[in-house]
């Protein structure tokens, strides 16, 4: 493989387009007041695009390596985008909730305190997880939150780069 493709360009564009879709989303749930509570159909939607625009980056990545890539390769790509994706989705998050809608914090601990009342927790228990969630560090919630992004995004790309792996020697 001499002439193997650039992947920085490929992360870096895909993590632009993965992120600049996730940002999208949520300002549609903004707009339409879902943000604190989108629901699992609108959820499982915001959470999808963004993996099948990371999975067409590990694409492109082969394609534009003549339809060879190892697995490694396609792991690496797509850890990289889901970095890109997580910084540009915890950035606008932390803008959300801190300039544009300090309140969204509230309604989005009112909408726990609902989901933990309806798992039939007692009321000192959700008290004690509302006072935890009010009382995190940002900076640690954001180190766990790329964690997430990072986990994520290896799972994704080492099933898609397993079903797309191909290289030279299988070919002959």
């Amino acid at each position: 493989m001499e002439n193997q493709a650039n992947s920085k360009s490929i992360i870096l564009n895909y993590g632009l387009y993965t992120g600049i879709s996730s940002i999208l989303i949520a300002v549609i749930l903004y707009a339409l007041g879902k943000s604190a509570n989108p629901g699992i159909a609108l959820g499982i939607v915001s959470f999808v695009i963004p993996l099948v625009i990371l999975v067409l980056g590990i694409k492109k990545f082969k394609d534009a390596n003549n339809g060879f890539m190892s697995w490694g390769q396609g792991v690496k790509v797509g850890v990289g985008i889901a970095l890109i994706w997580g910084v540009l989705a915890l950035a606008f998050q932390l803008i959300l909730e801190n300039i544009i809608d300090p309140n969204l914090i509230e309604q989005k601990l009112e909408v726990t305190r609902v989901t933990l009342e309806n798992f039939g927790m007692t009321q000192e228990v959700i008290e004690e997880q509302l006072e935890k969630a009010r009382n995190q560090n940002p900076l640690l919630a954001s180190a766990y939150a790329m964690l997430f992004f990072a986990f994520i995004g290896f799972l994704v790309s080492a099933i898609a780069a397993a079903i797309m792996k191909k290289s030279e020697e299988e070919t002959y």
